[in-house]
This record gives structure tokens, sequence and C-alpha cells, in this order.
């Protein structure tokens, strides 16, 4: 990238401050695939950081008086951009700030999400220790409702802080107006509306102690019963461990974390599609063979897309090309290093229509995708 092709502009005037000189940033055909955990995806006509929720507010309403595309970026651990990149304004959202009164926390969209995680294991609260490691901002986290090793944002968060592109206002949306559902949201719901500012959560005094272990496989790395509690750097150091070993934690020299995470979504049925789902497991797999099946509300069971994936014949480090899925965990595609995105989705297709043909189910991707689709 030539020096031509930086550009900067004065930071928007602030109420009751005199205008400063310190400039944004902007650079033009600039590449995104360094911005993503994946590494992959082509340039974006113009790129902005903005490091206050009024820079960000202020490129938003830049963009959307234009009429140009808007892609928000935190820690890019969630998305899939075509190899021809983003015609229009990608913003960078780079905003600090961590507040901690009591209970209650709040966040900046730009915070690094697993550091943050860190801050109130050490400050002795629990609510959010089974979410360590869990790359990305913390501004994306309600849109997904992230959730890992029994733990979901929506049990702690209260409010979100967001500037709403339809009314050109700031807004505070409460627990209930997030509409959380399983890896949903209203943010998810309404892309185009909701630029999340900041993050506010209840977190919860249990004497050092996390809060009661529900996800049977960290009760067994614990040694205890689920339900149980346990210190919370206990917890948290556990989990690190487990989605370590599953290739979950970024490690710049290990391929099988140049990922999104799960690619994935669990599938969740109705009790006709799970009987219908369970008739083609037996038929395939023999009748002594039970699917996993977890309670996901009145009349739906949840099954794993780990399971699916592996039982249509996938196994850990299949394929051949430069995108392939991770040696540690079959639900995360990977970049082995020189992979496009369309080698990326290719995989993925072949996995969404080999588990279709087996067992009736169509995976649903859980990363956003930009410019491109399954």
């Amino acid at each position: 990238m030539s020096p031509d092709d930086v550009r900067t502009r004065p930071r928007p005037e602030r109420r009751g401050r005199s205008r400063t000189l310190e400039p944004v940033q902007e650079l033009h055909d600039a590449p995104l695939a360094p911005l993503t955990t994946f590494r992959l995806g082509g340039p974006a006509t113009r790129l902005v950081t903005a490091t206050t929720d009024a820079e960000v507010i202020a490129a938003v309403r830049e963009a959307d008086a234009a009429g140009t595309p808007l892609l928000l970026i935190g820690g890019g651990s969630n998305l899939v951009i075509g190899d021809k990149g983003f015609a229009g304004t990608a913003l960078v959202v780079a905003t600090k700030g961590f507040e901690l009164v009591g209970t209650r926390l709040e966040l900046a969209a730009g915070e690094v999400w697993t550091d943050a995680v860190a801050r109130t294991v050490e400050a002795g609260l629990a609510g959010i220790e089974c979410l360590a490691g869990i790359p990305g901002s913390a501004g994306a986290t309600p849109i997904q409702n992230v959730g890992a090793y029994g733990q979901e944002v929506s049990s702690t968060i209260t409010e979100v802080i967001a500037y709403d592109r339809h009314s050109g206002q700031t807004v505070t949306l409460t627990n209930d107006e997030c509409a959380f559902t399983y890896r949903h949201s209203r943010f998810k719901a309404h892309p185009e509306r909701y630029v999340v500012l900041r993050v506010r959560f209840e977190l919860e005094d249990a004497d050092g102690l996390s809060g009661p272990v529900k996800y049977a496989e960290t009760a067994r790395a614990l040694g205890v019963e689920p339900g149980d509690r346990v210190p919370l750097a206990a917890a948290r150091e556990t989990v690190l461990k487990l989605r370590a070993g599953k290739g979950m934690v970024l490690d710049p020299e290990d391929h099988d974390t140049w990922s999104a995470g799960s690619f994935f979504t669990n599938p969740i049925l109705t009790e006709p599609q799970f009987a219908a789902f369970r008739a083609r497991v037996r038929e395939r797999l023999g009748d002594g063979v039970e699917p996993p099946a977890y309670p996901a509300g009145e009349g739906h069971t949840k099954t794993s897309a780990a399971w699916l994936i592996d039982k249509a014949g996938f196994t850990k480090g299949y394929g051949t090309g430069p995108a392939r899925i991770s040696t540690k965990h079959t639900l995360a595609l990977t970049n082995r290093g020189g992979a496009t995105t369309e080698d990326l989705l290719a995989l993925a297709r072949e996995v969404v229509a080999a588990v279709h043909d087996a067992f009736g189910i169509t995976l649903v991707n859980e990363p956003v995708t930009v410019g491109v689709s399954l």
C-alpha cells in the first residue's frame, strides 16, 4: 500500500471540548484479511478506524448519508469475507472502556472480550468465566448471544447501548428487548439497523467461586458434579485448556486456530423433525445408535453439529487443499495458509451437502458472510 492510499480527516468535535487536531486514519483499497481470524478476504474500498463512540457514530452517519455500504469489524473472529472484498466503508470499532462498579460491568464495544473476562475473574466476579478464550470484541457478544461451556452472555447482559441507524439516535435496549435466543438476537435479526456501542452486565459475587458448572465436559475436567461451584480461576483455566485442545484459542503459529471457531450452529429441531432424524440415524448407523439430544425449549430438541459432521464421514484434518477441517475439532473449518475464501466455502458446502444427504438436516453457518454465501 502506497503512502498515497492513506487519507486523514479531523476527529469529530466533542461537546464541551475544543476541536482536536488528532487525525482519524483512513485507508483506501485496504486489505481486510489481516483483520479476521480466518485471514481471508479481499480489500475494502475504504477502511476507517474509530476509537470513541462519537467517531463510530460519525462514521456510520457519513456512510448512511452517502448511501455507502458499511461493514463493521470488531475482532474479526466471526467474519467470512469474499475474495473480491467489500465495496464500501469497513469500520473497525476500536473503542476502549472497562468500568466495574460492584457487580455491574460496562464494556465498550471494542474491548477485547477474553481480556475483559480475565479481569472479571481477577475481580472475583462470576457469570462469564466459562466464556474465557473466545476471540473477538465485547460488542459482538450480544449480536451472536455468544455462549460456551454452559454459559451465554444473555444470562448476564442487562442492557445494550447501540446506535439506531433508522432513527439516527443512540438507544438503550433491555435484556428482553434484545430478544436473545440460541446464537441469535435482535441485532443479528436486523444487521443493518443497530451498531453496538456498549454492553452492560450484572455479574455475581459468590465469594470467589464460579457460577454453577453446567457443562458436563467442564465438570469432568474439574472433577466435580454439574451444579457445583469451583474457584473462579480454576473454572477459567480449565475452559482455556479445553478450548486450546480443540484449537479454539488464538495462536498465530497454529493453523487450527486460523478459523472462526465453530463454523456451524447446533441444529434445533421440532418434535417431528427430531423423530425423522432419529429414524435416519438408525437406518444409517444401526438400531442401537441414539443421536445427541438436549432440551431446547418446549417442543424442540438441540442436537450436535460436530456429531453430525463426524457421522457423515468427515474426520479431523479432513481435506487435501489449503482449507481443511481442524485437526483438533470437526466443527472448525480452517485456513492452512494460502487458502482463499472460495476454498473455505467449497469445503463448507461439501460438509453441508453430506450431512443433509445422510441425516436430512441442513447445517447453518455461524460466522457472518460478507459478499458470499453457502
